[in-house]
């Protein structure tokens, strides 16, 4: 009979010793290459501290692509879409108008890093009201008459969006052809999931969830990279995106109803050319998740924009989509870019502001150097460790002179857009933070024109009514208990 005994304690001590040692030196091997300093010393830190287990953590996250599969068959649809669209026609009308030179500098950015041109000749109206929102949409599917593309991060059929669903469903019954993508986990942690699904089910809306992870089928990859897009395109002629996902203001969450605790919005009605690049998107990502070419669907030129009161017409738009099927980072390059054009006034709206060095210093360079920059954040998160870690920077932007907006409790900031001069401004679903930048599927829309920038310009104006602006003195009282706990989250942002 085998005895436990001091040498073979020693023996299984000397062994696991040896196995960490391993572990430690390949990650110095491998973790730099690559990756951003501070990810890679994030995640050797926390490999060093716990070998076995940070081991396994970045087995499971360490890793950023989608797989070869999937990036080919992205690269696949993005050709024969591109080529169905004769976006050329676009980019070529758009060449004939004369442009600011930084404006044609970011355009040629977006085209080479996202593909899609700057179009010209559309007309956007910006959405403030949830319930408007929903009403704006469900009002447009009711119109359809050939198909409607839904596009959405998280969903769900409740009281809210419901007479959005029941009009897809009567769309059908005329013979639409109803398409729809929502993110495989971002719904999940919504009360009443397996009802939404069983409701979908006796419908004839075609849907799929995005990302999904099948084993069997090939499909595995780091467990948390979401497709974050929010995307309506009805017959190819009107277009919405922005920052809402399809659901009630208070997700759905009993608790944040008690509270009032309400999600702000904004996003952007569209007609024109932008309507079918925002169509390009959405095919690209329903091939990649059934299989289904809709070259042929996306390839009918929008046609003109309607006279609507209050509409802007004539504005220039170029959608970029971002995540992690492309390598270059194409939002954080963009955002980037024009962070540090910016000459007199930088206005920026983000719920989880978590950004890389480059953004950091973009943004704390462009106070520094006499630029009126403003940041909009929610006084409240839904996240805990993203609002601790987006906290942990409030500090070295408020020293290098950047104003920051409190967005008064109980209500969630969700909102994401910012603003330059008044030249250029970005609407989208991307957030000013890694995970956006690296982790999810974005889609953004680049806006020029003074009339566009002055109408976001109003919504950041009701923005600042309502906030309350956080002072350096007042920051700088808060207990070294929230201190540590905002430094600690902002380690974990980093492991991506």
């Amino acid at each position: 009979m085998f005895e436990w005994g001091p040498t073979a304690g020693a023996i299984v001590a000397a062994v696991v010793l040896a196995v960490e040692i391993v572990i430690i030196l390949a990650a110095l091997l491998v973790l730099p290459g690559g990756r951003r300093p501070q990810t890679a010393m994030a995640w050797l830190l926390l490999i060093i501290a716990i070998p076995f287990f940070g081991f396994l953590l970045f087995l499971l996250f360490g890793r950023t692509t989608v797989g070869k599969k999937r990036r080919a068959l992205q690269e696949e649809v993005n050709a024969a879409v591109l080529a169905a669209a004769h976006l050329e026609d676009i980019e070529d009308e758009a060449r004939r108008l004369e442009l600011p030179p930084l404006v044609q500098t970011f355009a040629k950015l977006n085209r080479r890093l996202g593909v899609l041109p700057l179009s010209f000749g559309n007309t956007v109206e910006l959405i403030e009201d949830y319930q408007a929102q929903i009403d704006a949409m469900t009002a447009e599917v009711a119109t359809a008459t050939d198909y409607v593309h839904v596009q959405f991060y998280i969903s769900s059929w409740d009281h809210v969006t419901g007479p959005f669903f029941e009009e897809l469903v009567r769309a059908t019954e005329r013979g639409v052809t109803v398409r729809f993508l929502f993110d495989h986990l971002g719904s999940k942690g919504i009360p009443g999931y397996k009802d939404f699904l069983k409701k979908l089910d006796t419908t004839s809306i075609q849907y799929a969830p995005m990302l999904p992870i099948r084993p069997f089928k090939g499909e595995f990859r780091r467990p948390d990279l979401r497709n974050h897009r929010k995307i309506l395109v009805v017959d190819g002629r009107v277009a919405f995106s922005g920052s809402q996902n399809l659901i009630e203001a208070c997700y759905d969450k009993p608790k944040n109803q008690k509270l009032g605790r309400a999600w702000v919005e904004l996003i952007a009605r569209l007609e024109g050319p932008a309507v079918q690049e925002l169509n390009v998107v959405f095919a690209t990502d329903w091939f990649t998740e059934t299989g289904e070419n809709l070259g042929s669907v996306v390839q009918s030129t929008p046609p003109p924009p309607s006279e609507r009161p209050g509409a802007l017409t004539g504005v220039g738009v170029q959608v970029v989509p971002s995540g992690p099927g492309f390598v270059t980072e194409n939002n954080l390059r963009l955002f980037n870019a024009m962070i540090y054009s910016a000459e007199r006034r930088l206005s920026l709206t983000s719920p989880y502001f978590v950004p890389d060095d480059s953004l950091l210093y973009a943004v704390t360079t462009a106070a520094q150097r006499g630029v009126d920059v403003e940041l909009f954040v929610g006084a409240t998160a839904d996240q805990f460790m993203v609002a601790h870690a987006q906290r942990s920077y409030y500090e070295a932007l408020l020293t290098a002179g950047v104003r920051i907006w409190l967005y008064p409790e109980p209500f969630v900031l969700h909102a994401k857009h910012f603003s330059v001069d008044d030249q250029v401004a970005v609407v989208g679903s991307s957030n000013m933070d890694m995970r956006s930048f690296v982790l999810n599927y974005e889609v953004v829309m680049m806006m020029t024109g003074p009339e566009v920038v002055a109408r976001l310009a109003e919504v950041q104006d009701t923005y600042r009514a309502l906030s309350t602006e956080l002072t350096l003195d007042e920051w700088r009282q808060r207990s070294r208990g929230q201190r540590y706990l905002d430094n600690l989250m902002r380690l974990t942002a980093t492991l991506q």
